[in-house]
């Protein structure tokens, strides 16, 4: 089982929630983040006066799901959230030890 991370443009999310609802996944969850890679934030100007903005406004998809499932989901992602520009985010991809769905006690694949 892997847990797939994915750090994109928040106007991407509904691109990304079609994406992989069209290959099967269904369950994920999103998170309002704030942070920065190589564009280092901008300036913008507010009341004439110029500020630094070094956290921008991002979106964390986390998604579980099974070892065979991680390209097809990667994938979707990718292709969903490119936009060609820089800050388009990153994947990340790791491991899950143990997955238990509260309601039924399922664990591992079947939790998921």
């Amino acid at each position: 089982m892997k847990l797939v991370t994915a750090v994109i443009k928040p106007f991407k999310l509904d691109a990304v929630r079609e994406a992989l609802s069209e290959i099967g996944v269904h369950g994920m969850t999103v998170t309002e983040v704030k942070g920065f890679g190589r564009q280092k934030g901008h300036s913008e100007l507010y009341r004439g006066a110029e500020y630094v903005v070094d956290f921008l406004p991002k979106t964390k998809v986390e998604i579980a799901v099974a070892g065979s499932e991680v390209d097809r989901v990667v994938e979707a992602i990718t292709k969903a959230a490119n936009s060609s520009k820089i800050g388009d985010g990153k994947i990340f991809v790791s491991s899950l030890e143990q997955v238990v769905r509260i309601r039924t006690g399922e664990t591992g694949d079947e939790a998921l």
